[in-house]
């Protein structure tokens, strides 16, 4: 099985959750576009560094073969879907929402 395989349920869950709850609070899109942003800018700094240091690797079967330094394009996706659920699933409903309830 390949990476992409077992990361494309999580973005797919990602997207549709973040799609479902991208208009519960304002600003939505540019909250999950600078958590994206952080996020993969981490990631590549420091899975870079652990591949460099040789603490993990990646088969070569399993990658589509894209890589960003040392670290494959797959290795992308868990932040990815990260900066799509935890903004969309965090916020809470805005005041006027609360009070309807």
């Amino acid at each position: 099985m390949t990476y992409l395989l077992i990361s494309l349920p999580f973005l797919i869950l990602g997207a549709v959750v973040w799609l479902v709850r991208r208009n519960s609070v304002p600003r939505q899109l540019a909250v999950t576009a600078l958590v994206a942003a952080v996020l993969l800018v981490l990631t590549a700094i420091f899975d870079n560094l652990m591949i460099w240091a040789d603490l993990f690797g990646y088969g070569d079967a399993q990658r589509l073969g894209p890589q960003i330094g040392l670290a494959p394009v797959e290795d992308f996706f868990y932040p990815l879907f990260a900066a799509l659920i935890i903004p969309a699933v965090w916020t809470r409903k805005p005041e006027s929402e609360r009070r309807q309830s």
